[in-house]
């Protein structure tokens, strides 16, 4: 069976994982969902994963917002270290990237809940994310009650509410192929230095 495209050496992937990424965002923009990622987070020994959207990402890491008493911002209090997944299926193409994470600064968060719609500003107000609620009718009702709260104001940031960016120490990258000898790239960074390898299917 051919071979899809180029190896990732072949188009010069091989030496910074961040341009790497960025090229191959860029490829994925035209799939219905390039933003979604799965993030893995642990504590005492049980993982958990959830779907999630990237918000922004630069050579200081990726970034997500959340509701920092969740489920996943309570094991990230933890347990700082999390993995997240990238799958472009069309593509062919998988990114792994695990590091430590980080809240991003207060105004980083505030800058971007306010360019959040109201609706879902509201919502980040309604929602203790994660806690148990009798019936989906009572959050409708903590939802009016918040709508009323804030009617004709200005809707601030909630401070259980915010960023956090995920600072990779490695990186994989997955070409898959029909014959199944994927190509797969390791970046791992030591001493401020990515070590490159390339590992088998």
């Amino acid at each position: 069976m051919g071979r899809i495209g180029r190896t990732i050496a072949e188009a010069g992937g091989l030496s910074d994982p961040f341009a790497l990424f960025k090229a191959w965002f860029a490829d994925a923009q035209s799939e219905s969902e390039p933003h979604a990622m799965a993030l893995a987070t642990e504590h005492e020994g049980q993982p958990s994963v959830r779907m999630t959207l990237l918000r922004s990402f630069d050579e200081r890491g990726f970034v997500f917002y959340t509701n920092y008493q969740s489920r996943k911002g309570s094991e990230l209090a933890m347990n700082p270290r999390a993995a997240i997944l990238f799958y472009w299926h069309p593509l062919h193409r998988q990114v792994r990237i695990e590091g430590r994470v980080e809240r991003t600064t207060p105004e980083e968060s505030d800058a971007y809940f306010a360019g959040r719609e109201r609706a879902k500003q509201l919502s980040a107000w309604a929602s203790d994310q994660s806690q148990e609620i009798e019936s989906r009718v009572a959050l409708i009702e903590r939802l009016q009650k918040v709508e009323k709260e804030f009617e004709g104001r200005h809707v601030p940031r909630p401070p259980h509410w915010g960023g956090y960016r995920l600072i990779p120490d490695a990186f994989e990258f997955w070409q898959g192929y029909p014959d199944r000898l994927h190509d797969r790239t390791l970046f791992v960074l030591q001493d401020g230095e990515w070590r490159t390898s390339v590992l088998m299917p």
